[in-house]
Parts: structure tokens; sequence; C-alpha cells
């Protein structure tokens, strides 16, 4: 018997269960994990240094960074926000650092430094940690007030629980069947797969683009006619930053930001579509030609793929001259308007077609989850059920990379822990 029972050893587990035994001294509280460790997510996170959460102080601009939970999520960002998390850890021996791009890691650079401190944290605490306990069955206890839970070969009571499962298809499907509506999770954050001369043999080139999904034409299989297009609108998604050319195709802030965005829509197209990147955000098709034209005059002796005209890398600008169809020796003078056309397009309106996807590093995100309409934001508690709380990605919350994800962990976990500890 517990008076509380956490189910899940992540991030949003351990921290909730730490909160409550710190705030309710007198509850025993459980965390019940279904693997041999803890915390394996927060050890692989951010390649191994832990992106604790992001320097991102105003709960209005921190919102904005997710996708699916914008609205939800303000007012538990008013509550607990990336400033408390950072005291948590640091009042606890972890000083950590916020880097350039606003993400903030422990000053140690590992994530083990965070894992050891929150296991520290609970064992001080007293909670009871049971791995290798998957959690088999949930359900009301016989007065109906509190809740059953079945491992593999035994029986628990507690009188309130918290799911920090993230996307576990069992419990999501236990929540079903108890009357909660799961958003059907599809993968988030995830980069494209490209197979396309211009980009390669130039892997680990990074630079600032825009990048945008045009609206997807609907073509008949039979007899090739185009039957429904859309009309050439605003793109269906769009994104800017650093886009990154990897190994496979394209990655970066940009591409996952997209990803996290579109997650729905490029689920729905079945992760094969076309990307347009305008490696130039700075210009448009039109104002590259121009600037080209006047490159074409004061350059006019040089040849064209040995004079980067942009802020490009230069491997990649090689690789967009070729693509043009300009020749390694054609100087300027006899660049002809047709291929500085094809140029011009290739700088700023450089299309590609994705085939697939891949996870990004090991930070597998999913969009979906228990719907959040049947949450009360003020508690995390289930709106259907009482005394059920929920906290982390098992609800229909994600973000882009950059700590939000963790951020949106610690909060969920700290405003369960207290309700849980003052009810």
């Amino acid at each position: 018997m517990f008076d509380v029972v956490i189910v899940g050893g992540g991030a949003a587990g351990f921290y909730a269960a730490i909160q409550v035994a710190e705030q309710a001294p007198h509850l025993k509280v459980a965390i019940f994990e279904r693997g041999k460790t803890v915390l394996s997510k927060v050890k692989v996170s951010g390649g191994g240094r832990c992106n604790v959460t992001h320097g991102e102080f105003s709960a209005h601009d921190l919102v904005t960074n997710y996708p699916r939970g914008q609205k939800e999520l303000l007012g538990p960002f008013h509550t607990y926000a990336p400033g408390d998390v950072m005291s948590f850890f640091e009042e606890r021996g972890v000083p950590l650092k916020i880097e350039s791009d606003g993400r903030v890691f422990p000053q140690s650079n590992s994530s083990q430094s965070i894992i050891d401190c929150l296991v520290g944290e609970a064992e001080q605490l007293g909670v009871k940690v049971l791995k290798n306990s998957s959690v088999k069955q949930f359900g009301k206890n016989e007065n109906g007030e509190g809740w059953q839970i079945t491992t593999m070969n035994k029986h628990y009571q507690c009188k309130k629980l918290l799911l920090a499962t993230g996307s576990n298809p069992k419990i999501w499907k236990q929540l079903e069947a108890f009357g909660h509506k799961v958003i059907s999770p599809v993968p988030s954050l995830f980069t494209f797969n490209i197979n396309d001369e211009r980009i390669s043999g130039i892997q680990g080139v990074s630079t600032f683009a825009t990048v945008e999904v045009p609206p997807k034409k609907i073509f008949s299989s039979k007899i090739g006619v185009k039957l429904k297009s859309v009309p050439k609108e605003e793109p269906v998604l769009q994104a800017e930053g650093p886009v990154l050319i990897t190994h496979w195709g394209l990655s970066g802030p940009a591409i996952l930001k997209l990803s996290a965005w579109g997650a729905n829509i490029l689920h729905d197209y079945h992760y094969v579509f076309r990307v347009n990147i305008n490696w130039t955000p700075e210009y448009t098709t039109g104002s590259m030609e121009l600037l080209l034209r006047e490159i074409k005059e004061v350059e006019a002796k040089k040849t064209v793929l040995r004079t980067n005209a942009t802020d490009i890398p230069r491997r990649l600008w090689v690789n967009l001259v070729k693509a043009s169809g300009i020749e390694g020796d054609l100087k300027w003078a006899e660049l002809t308007k047709e291929k500085l056309q094809n140029l011009a397009k290739q700088l700023t309106a450089c299309s590609f077609r994705v085939e697939g996807k891949s996870t990004f590093k090991e930070e597998f995100v999913t969009a979906g989850g228990v719907n959040l309409k049947e949450i009360n934001f003020k508690t995390f508690e289930s709106k259907i059920h009482p005394n059920l709380y929920f906290a982390g990605e098992i609800i229909n919350v994600d973000a882009i990379t950059g700590g939000f994800n963790f951020q949106n962990a610690w909060t969920g976990a700290y405003i369960a822990a207290k309700a849980i500890a003052s009810g």
C-alpha cells in the first residue's frame, strides 16, 4: 500500500516523486519503472549532455515552441518555469549554463550529473523505486476512491496515481478503456531523407536558410492527369534557421522545427513530399538575378565556379553552380541568361524530393497522447477520474528541440505533485 504511485521512472516521474516527498514527507511514494534502469532518456538527451531546459523566461514566448499544448501550457508556465527548474538543480549542487542558442546544460556537460541528482534526491527522501515493474493493469480499487496497480506478479494499492509513462501504447490503450480519448501518436522531431546530387558528398555543411513545404498536388494514378491542385499560395509549412546537410539528407534546427510543426501533415503525406529551400533568405529569385547580373559585369573574366557570390558555404555553392548546368571553366562573361536564371533559382528556390525520415539522434519524440481537453491544467489531474494525474509526454504536448520537451515534463510534474501533496 502506497499513498502515491508514479508509473514511469523518467524525468517527469522522478521530478514528481521528489516534489511530492518534499512537500508532504508523511506520504509513502513509489516509482514503478518497467526497465532495468531509470532515466534512460535523460542519459542520451542532448548528445549525452542533457539539455535540461531553455533559457526563455517569458511564459508567453516559451509556449510558442510547442506545436501542441501552446494554449494549455501558458498558465502552468506562469506557475513553474525554466528559472524554477534551474534553481532546483543549482540548489542541489548541479551548476548549469545557458549556451548562446538559449539551451541549458549542466556545466559538467554530462547527463550523469542530472541523473545522480534526481536519483540521490529520491533516495534521500525515501521514495521507493521499483525497477523491472512493468504495469500490466491499473484500475479503481474496491471503494472507488483509490487505485489498484498490477505488475507481473504483484498487486499494489494507492490513493493517488500519476502516469508519467511517455509514449507507451499499452498505457494509452488502458486509458482509452477508462474513457479517455488518446490522440493517435505520430513521430515529431525527425530529419529528412533526400538522395540528391546537389547535397551529395558535402555532409557537415551548415547554413542559415528558409525551408518550405509547398501545397501537395494530387494526381490520378491511372491517367496521370492532375485532378486537384492548390493554387500557388502560402506554403503548407515554413521554417527559418540553420540547415545541416547530412549523409542521408537534411537536418538542423530549421528542419526539426518543420518536422515538429508539421508532424501530422507529413505523416499524412507518408513522409514523401517536396521541400523548397532558399539558401539565401535575404534574396528572392528576382533580386538574386539582379545581383548575379551585377557580378557578371564586375567579375566578367573570373570563372563562376570559383567566385562565390553569396554567403553560403563554398562546397554548397560549387554543387549548386554545377546543378545549374554551368561548366567548371565557364566565365561570368560567358554566362547565358538561361544559366544565370537557373543559378538564381537553385540559390533561392531549390526544390528537393523527401523520401522518408530518420530519428534525430536518440531523441524520439511523438505528437499525440491524452486529449488536452480532458486534463485540468491547474493540477494536471484527469477531468474524468479523480486522483489520476499526468505528467510529461503521455499527454498530447510536444515541442521543438532545445530543452522544451523537458520543461513540459518538469512543469507538469511539479504542478501535479503540488496538487497531490496538498490533497
